[in-house]
């Protein structure tokens, strides 16, 4: 029990930080007076927050065949 909460906390610790990378992201872009290496790089670490979201939501939501 205690692991599942530990799951549901990082969890939500990475959609969090997938959230406010998406925020940054929007407002360099709209800047246009930004370096294009640094979107890159939250770029790559946003799809990376996001395949770790993925892991830990397959933990959490096995599928189920029915």
């Amino acid at each position: 029990m205690n692991d599942l909460k530990k799951l549901n906390q990082r969890l939500a610790e990475l959609k969090s930080e997938h959230k406010n990378l998406d925020d940054v992201i929007a407002k360099l872009d709209e800047s246009r007076s930004c370096d294009f290496l640094q979107i890159q790089r939250l770029k790559k670490r946003k799809l990376a927050l996001k395949d770790q979201i993925a892991q830990i939501e397959d933990k959490l939501l096995p599928d189920i065949i029915a």
